[in-house]
């Protein structure tokens, strides 16, 4: 048996494979509750729609229950709402059964804090130590069905409190595409209590078609239901719903770098914005990042990753944070990305300004990028070959500010990776066949 069981986001594989297998999901119930310093913790699971969700968490809970612990299921429900109600409700942890937004035959473990956050990466390499400890067995006999908490209005209330009233966008049509997943049921209620005109597509779930051509990967009926429909705007959800991509009143897609700046100038100017800063990851456009500092506001970037945004905003007391593909954190209302949140806070700013989201996202200039990967023989340093740390000193200096140059070797296959962010694509594009030339030369 492998020790390493948590990747970026938490256990992920096959459904029925390991790690995804009866044995060993119920041996990781019985190491989280092992790995937690409670006696009889209470323990909340939530899932998303997928046809495998059912049985992982009865052997899930079957395998808590034996080491003690009080486990409640909320059924379906966003991931984000499980990271609120496991804090909000009192509950020692929180584990969500989902594999965000890959095919239905995927699915994956991922588990919050009493305080609603992630487990960090030392809580995630004790319970593997525990689940590979041979010394002990995890309970047998047959998983029964878990108890079901009547949970989800109470996460609702919760995100009403985002936009209580819509001002001027009340009555507004609104498309939504819930990826036939966690948000569904709850999305399309969501926004019709608020008082918006919703009309709302993947929302009927069989088990096999969650992200399927729909959801926030896959934006392209969203923008054309919208713009056939006259909508306000889009918003598509991801199959666990803690991101959003937005589609325009034309039928554009706004992701989350456009998000996060019009969010971030709202904050701002209700002196909301803690410390003034945002956290992104290396994945974001040198666009934002030069729109932020032009508003006198900081971008701090980290690895890839929405539990690595949350740990630099923990460590920074930041409001905002978020990716770009649509996974936006705001932290006076949850330590992680909500995508029905985020959708509310985008409303908010439309409503306070005036503005459409159209009008809004074009604050953003999002530059050129290029991404060069070239095979290598061996992940030699970069800074000991000077001919290609030379180059990438020169190409630094071209950018001045302007721009952006991330040079990594890939972390799973023998590729050394060149991104190159600028004003001028054609100059990017040589400059990145420059720094290439030198690593062909030297390391392939």
């Amino acid at each position: 048996m492998s020790a390493r069981l948590f990747g970026t986001d938490g256990v992920r594989g096959k459904a029925g494979e390991y790690p995804l297998d009866p044995a060993t999901v119920r041996r990781i119930g019985t190491a989280l509750v092992r790995a937690l310093v409670h006696d009889r913790p209470r323990v909340l699971i939530g899932r998303d729609t997928r046809e495998s969700g059912e049985w992982i968490e009865r052997e899930l809970a079957n395998g808590a229950q034996g080491a003690g612990a009080e486990v409640v299921s909320a059924g379906v429900i966003p991931t984000p709402g499980v990271a609120y109600l496991t804090r909000a409700e009192g509950f020692a942890a929180g584990v969500v059964i989902s594999a965000s937004h890959n095919p239905y035959e995927d699915n994956g473990i991922k588990v919050f804090s009493g305080t609603g956050e992630k487990f960090t990466e030392k809580v995630e390499r004790e319970v593997e130590a525990i689940v590979a400890d041979t010394t002990w067995e995890a309970p047998a006999g047959d998983a029964s069905a878990v108890p079901l908490g009547a949970l989800v209005e109470p996460y609702l209330a919760h995100l009403r409190e985002v936009l209580p009233d819509p001002g001027a966008l009340r009555g507004r049509r609104v498309a939504l595409d819930a990826a036939n997943g966690a948000t569904s049921r709850v999305a399309p209620r969501l926004f019709e209590s608020i008082g918006f005109d919703i009309e709302s597509i993947g929302i009927t779930p069989n088990g096999r078609n969650i992200n399927l051509a729909c959801g926030s990967t896959h934006p392209e009926p969203l923008a054309t239901l919208v713009v056939k429909g006259g909508h306000t705007l889009g918003v598509a959800f991801d199959g666990d719903g803690d991101r959003a991509i937005f589609i325009d009143e034309l039928g554009r897609i706004v992701d989350g770098d456009a998000v996060m700046l019009m969010c971030a100038r709202h904050l701002k100017r209700e002196n909301r914005l803690r410390g003034n800063v945002v956290v992104a990851t290396v994945m974001s456009n040198i666009g934002l990042e030069i729109a932020l500092r032009d508003s006198g506001i900081d971008l701090v970037r980290c690895q890839v990753g929405d539990k690595y945004v949350m740990e630099e905003m923990l460590k920074r007391g930041a409001s905002l944070g978020g990716e770009q593909s649509g996974h936006v954190i705001f932290s006076d209302y949850l330590f992680t990305g909500d995508g029905l949140c985020t959708a509310l806070q985008v409303l908010r700013v439309m409503s306070a300004t005036g503005r459409t989201l159209g009008d809004l996202a074009s604050d953003l200039t999002t530059y050129p990028q290029v991404l060069v990967n070239v095979r290598v023989k061996r992940k030699t340093e970069v800074a000991d070959v000077p001919q290609l740390a030379a180059a990438i000193a020169r190409v630094e200096t071209r950018l001045a500010g302007r721009g952006r140059l991330l040079v990594r070797y890939s972390g799973t296959e023998p590729l050394l990776r060149i991104m190159l962010e600028g004003p001028d694509q054609a100059a990017i594009k040589a400059w990145a066949e420059e720094i290439a030339s030198e690593v062909r030369h030297h390391l392939a």
